[in-house]
This record gives structure tokens, C-alpha cells and sequence, in this order.
């Protein structure tokens, strides 16, 4: 009787793990992935490959010519390869061109020269930018593709417009990953954030929260000045978008439709301030325990600063000799440097000397180590893993049609009334009313008294 029973309760389990699988698998969503190449490849790639074993199909449109969007053979990632308008050799020398100006010249430039220069480098990308979006949206048969394949959201890394402009030309909710922008342009102005200039550092700015008077004057010109000039890297983007959806509208605009903003940081090594609700910080999420052939006496990691290395150092607990080269690398650097976990040097003026000294510095110094291992204990101390909260709202904007309750009424208003501006000048109007009207009935009162007085003294 045994030797029966047991047979039937093995079968039962196989069914009902099987039936868990299918309808597992019938359940999963359709997501379409709007990429940027190599280290925002990356980080992405690891969010791709946990939804694909969640069971979601997954599909990445890439250009015909990537330089970075690869994966291994047993991943079930799908790519859709659309042709660019860009041959390969012309986006190579683009990309080195961007890369060798960033680590010899725009470091040397003053903090107004920076910008300038800054600008002129992201005007020359925008246009290669510009032609990826428009190979995309202007190609018909391909457009057609995505519209039958009914995705139930869209990822996209804002550093490449057009993943906003794509939800809203499919109807479906829009999922940012991202690092950040220049100056914060995006994150302020589409996605709402308060990131007042007196203690929050301008991205690319290089500098730290606890500010100077001098530094503070330095932050809020860098805030102007990617405010002002940003505005002529827009408006190409403005044509563009009411062009393919016609009628008027901007990139700002689009992007603010957003419905999660997922942050490449975290408050291990973010500085603290203002967040909202539809905004979630993800840093890390791509490190894993270390494998048992890591050397156990690692005791110093010397990195450019990029986001992904920095978060290996702080997942594993190591202080970090910091040689930034270009991009986001000097912000975070500052960041550890001011942490108490790294030692910064200069790559263009750095000795073997320097690097030496550093390094003994950071091995030899206790302070170093106890911060690393300080940021380290923050970061694993959180209820639930980085890429787990990433696939966690991914999986919520499919389940929702989107997360337009997390968006604050700030979307709403104008700058006027964002600031107050309106009620502010309201106010003055009705103070400077009735100071008027008091400093007329004491002009008439004077009057009559200095005219009682006369007719008396005449009596």
C-alpha cells in the first residue's frame, strides 16, 4: 500500500510544478528596452537577465552599429536590430573624440570654460543621438513590429532621448534607469525633484554638500548655466517630438510622463536630499558575494570612479585610490573622497610617486578601511536588494498600466506657480495696497490738523 502512495504523491508534485512553471511563464510581460552602450549597458543588462528568469520576454533595440550591446549565448534576451544612419567608423571616432576631450582638455579648462566646452561636446553627441531616434521612429516597417507586439512597458536610460518619445508614441508606461544628467536638467524638470543649489551639488560639478560661500556662488552658476544652455540642446529635440507626434510639445515634457525613475546610487554614496515617491535609488545592483578564488587580501582598489567599480568597492568593503577620467567619475570620487574611503589623484599631473604614496595611504591608514567597511555594512543593511526593488517597480508599472499616482502635482504647475511666485506677488500687492491707503489717511489727517491749526491760530 505504501510502495502505491508513494508513487501517486510524486506525480502529484511534478504536476503541480510543472503547472507553476506554465503558468508562471503565461504570465509574464512583454518589455521593450531603449539602451545606452557600455557601462549603462552593463548595468542594465543584469536588470534584462532577472526579468527574463522572472519570466518576462524582454527585447532590445539596438543600431546596427553597437559597439557594446552583447550577451552570452544562453541568455534569453532578444534584440531588435534597426540600421542607423551612422556608419561604424564615424561612431568609433565620435566616441573617442568625446573620450580623449573629457580626460585631456575639459579638465583644464576654468569652471566657465568647462561649460562652454561641455556644451559644444554634448551639442556634436546630440546630433548622433538625434539620428538614432529618428532611425527608429521614421522606420515604418519597424514601427509597426513594435506597435503589434503589445509591450507592457518600456526601460529606458534617459542619457538617450527617445525611450519617452516611444512610450508615448505605444501607450505604454515608461521606466528610467539612470545615473544622472548634466546639471540634474532631467531629474529636476521632468521628474519633479527638489534639489535646492545651497547644499545640493550640481551634477558634473565636482563639488561636495557642505559648501563654502564661494563654493555655494560656484554651485548655483554651474545650476544657471546648465538651465541656460540647455535650452539650445533642447529645442532640436522639441522639433523632432511634435514632429512625430503632431502636435506641439517638448523633450522635457514628454520625459516628465515617466512613471519610475530608477537612480544608479545609493545613500552609501549619494549625499542626502529631497526625494519623491515615484523616484527609488538601486546603487549596486549588480554586485554580487565574492567568488571563493577573490584573493582575501585585497586591501585597495584603484579605479577611474566609474559608478559600477565604486559600487564593487563599497559592496566589498575596500577604501579606493580614485583617478577620475571623464563623466560622473569626478562626482564620485568627490563623493567617497568625502566619505572618508578614497584618495583622489589627478591623471594629468599624477606621478608614479603620487599613486605610491596614495596607495600606502589608503592600506596603511586604518580611517580608510573603517570607512569602506562602514559604507559597506550601510549598503547590505537594506530590507530588500537593490536589483530586486529595480525589477520590483519594472513588474509594478506592468501590473498597473503605469504609476501615475506616485507623480506630484508639481508636473501640474507652472514655474510661477511652482515657486509661488503668484501668491508671493499677491501678498506684496496687498501689503503695498494697504501701506498706501494708511499712508493716505495719515497724509489727510495731517492735512486737516495742520489746517484746524491754522484756522484756530488765525482766530
Amino acid at each position: 500500500m505504501k510502495l502505491t502512495k508513494m508513487p501517486m504523491k510524486m506525480t502529484v508534485a511534478l504536476i503541480l510544478m510543472h503547472l507553476s512553471i506554465f503558468i508562471g511563464s503565461g504570465t509574464g510581460g512583454k518589455v521593450l528596452v531603449w539602451p545606452v552602450e557600455f557601462s549603462h549597458w552593463l548595468n542594465l543588462k543584469i536588470i534584462l537577465n532577472e526579468l527574463v528568469k522572472k519570466g518576462h520576454g524582454v527585447v532590445v533595440l539596438r543600431p546596427s552599429v553597437f559597439l557594446s550591446y552583447e550577451i552570452n549565448n544562453t541568455s534569453s534576451i532578444e534584440f531588435e536590430t534597426y540600421p542607423a544612419s551612422y556608419s561604424r567608423a564615424d561612431v568609433e571616432d565620435l566616441f573617442m573624440d568625446s573620450i580623449t576631450k573629457s580626460i585631456y582638455e575639459l579638465p583644464k579648462q576654468s569652471p566657465w570654460g568647462y561649460i562652454l566646452m561641455l556644451q559644444k561636446m554634448i551639442v556634436t553627441n546630440t546630433k548622433y543621438f538625434e539620428s538614432l531616434c529618428k532611425d527608429v521612429v521614421f522606420n515604418e516597417e519597424l514601427m509597426t513590429k513594435l506597435q503589434k507586439s503589445s509591450f507592457d512597458v518600456i526601460l529606458a536610460d534617459p542619457f538617450i532621448p527617445c525611450g519617452d518619445l516611444l512610450a508615448e508614441i505605444l501607450k505604454i508606461p515608461l521606466v528610467y534607469s539612470l545615473r544622472y544628467s548634466p546639471g540634474s536638467i532631467y531629474e529636476k524638470y521632468s521628474g519633479g525633484l527638489p534639489l535646492p543649489p545651497s547644499y545640493v551639488p550640481a551634477a558634473m560639478s565636482g563639488l561636495r554638500d557642505r559648501m563654502t560661500f564661494m563654493e555655494r556662488l560656484r554651485n548655483v552658476i554651474y545650476v544657471l548655466c546648465f538651465d541656460f544652455w540647455f535650452q539650445t540642446f533642447y529645442e532640436n529635440w522639441n522639433q523632432l517630438y511634435s514632429k512625430v507626434l503632431g502636435k506641439p510639445t517638448t523633450l522635457l515634457e514628454t520625459m516628465a510622463k515617466a512613471d519610475i525613475w530608477l537612480i544608479r546610487t545609493y545613500w552609501d554614496l549619494e549625499f542626502p536630499h529631497p526625494v519623491l515617491p515615484n523616484f527609488d535609488f538601486v546603487g549596486g545592483l549588480h554586485c554580487r558575494p565574492a567568488k571563493p578564488l577573490r584573493h582575501p587580501k585585497t586591501r585597495a582598489f584603484i579605479t577611474h570612479g566609474g559608478t559600477n567599480g565604486i559600487y564593487e568597492a563599497i559592496y566589498h568593503g575596500i577604501p579606493v585610490v580614485g583617478i577620475p577620467l571623464f563623466g560622473d567619475q569626478f562626482d564620485n570620487i568627490v563623493r567617497l573622497k568625502t566619505k572618508g574611503a578614497a584618495v583622489r589623484l589627478d591623471f594629468l599631473t599624477m606621478s608614479s610617486t603620487d599613486l605610491h604614496t596614495a596607495l600606502k595611504t589608503v592600506t596603511n591608514d586604518p580611517f580608510y578601511k573603517e570607512n569602506a567597511m562602514r559604507l559597506s555594512r550601510i549598503h547590505h543593511d537594506q530590507p530588500v536588494k537593490p536589483l530586486n526593488r529595480a525589477v520590483f517597480w519594472i513588474e509594478f508599472a506592468m501590473r498597473h498600466k503605469g504609476a501615475k499616482h506616485l507623480r506630484v502635482a508639481a508636473h501640474d504647475l507652472s514655474w510661477v506657480q511652482y515657486h509661488s511666485l503668484d501668491v508671493l506677488g499677491f501678498l506684496l500687492a496687498c501689503v503695498l495696497t494697504v501701506m498706501f491707503i494708511l499712508t493716505k489717511c495719515c497724509l489727510f489727517c495731517c492735512q486737516k490738523l495742520t489746517k484746524a491749526g491754522r484756522k484756530k491760530k488765525g482766530e
